[in-house]
């Protein structure tokens, strides 16, 4: 069973990441508050989680927060500031579109930069020990793989309705026979160097 929070009695913000590992894509975050007696079981880390379980959890999560919001930073940010600046300052961003401002945060993995002289705390695997870092995960992750499916519309032959924009062998492939696209992150190894 998930930890509700980190820090008793203050409004408490949980934020995660998703697709920081990508070759293609904007890199999404969300931040979630919980009330502090919120109780979902089914709710964990998002990568424990089928694409089924993930969807059916998100009006769940968005119904009981006090608030939550999602943001995303475009590939070429990351290229600009790199993909640990960016994640960052997703879930910075993510902080700022909350309608209640929190008073600590616990932020997934273990970097973080301070925000607005609110305390935090950097968790590593703290997606799978605290309620609101799992509900982030699921609203990244679920707002991402929409995305990504979307842009699949416009260049279909990378496969990113299935992978997502991550380095599997076929969109590498896709890569080396077609280019790439103004979705993916010039600053990342693109093509597999085995191949060469």
């Amino acid at each position: 069973m998930l930890l509700p929070y980190h820090t008793e009695n203050c409004i408490e913000a949980g934020c995660d990441e998703a697709g920081r590992g990508c070759l293609a894509g904007a890199v999404f975050a969300a931040a979630v508050i919980f009330p502090p007696d919120f109780e979902c079981a089914e709710l964990n880390d998002s990568k424990k989680l089928s694409e089924k379980q993930r969807v059916s959890l998100v009006p769940i999560i968005k119904k009981n927060a006090l608030a939550w919001a999602v943001s995303s930073v475009e590939p070429k940010k990351i290229d600009e500031i790199n993909i640990l600046n960016a994640s960052i300052l997703a879930m910075q961003n993510a902080v700022e579109q909350l309608k209640i401002t929190p008073e600590h945060l616990i932020i997934d993995g273990n970097r973080f930069k301070q925000y607005k002289n609110i305390p935090y705390h950097t968790i590593v695997k703290g997606d799978g020990k605290f309620l609101s870092i799992a509900a982030a995960s699921v609203l990244a992750k679920t707002a991402r793989d929409e995305y990504m499916s979307l842009i699949h519309n416009e260049f279909p032959q990378y496969d990113w309705h299935k992978n997502k924009g991550y380095p599997t062998e076929k969109h590498r492939k896709a890569i080396q026979e077609f280019g790439i696209t103004l979705y993916h992150r010039k600053s990342f190894q693109l093509v597999d160097l085995k191949l060469f």
